[in-house]
């Protein structure tokens, strides 16, 4: 079993991700490439102290990247990664920004 800390990499900040925390109270997560859902809830739970409803896991393929150099045209390609959205059970949420003081 991995560590729970190196499952879960960094939170997802996205429009489309801040849109289903507020409608569904669901959070992105990159997660660690080997992780299997089981690990993945685990480790929020222990982490953030949340009850984990589901978890729905996507692995995102690298994108391919070209680029003119003066020796002549170079290719390379982004990681792979994967993604985790997580749900979490009713009442509970993760607090990802930190408090704000006035």
């Amino acid at each position: 079993m991995k560590e729970k800390h190196a499952i879960l990499i960094r939170p997802i900040l996205t429009e489309k991700m801040l849109m289903l925390q507020e409608d569904g109270n669901k959070y992105g997560f990159q997660v660690d490439r080997s992780a299997n859902k089981i690990e993945i809830k685990r480790a929020v739970e222990a982490k953030f102290d949340v009850i984990v409803q589901a978890v729905r896991t996507i692995n995102v393929q690298g994108k391919s990247k070209r680029m003119n150099t003066r020796g002549g045209m170079t290719h390379g390609k982004r990681a792979d990664w994967k993604k985790a959205i997580v749900t979490l059970a009713e009442g509970y949420s993760i607090e990802l920004f930190g408090e704000q003081q006035n």
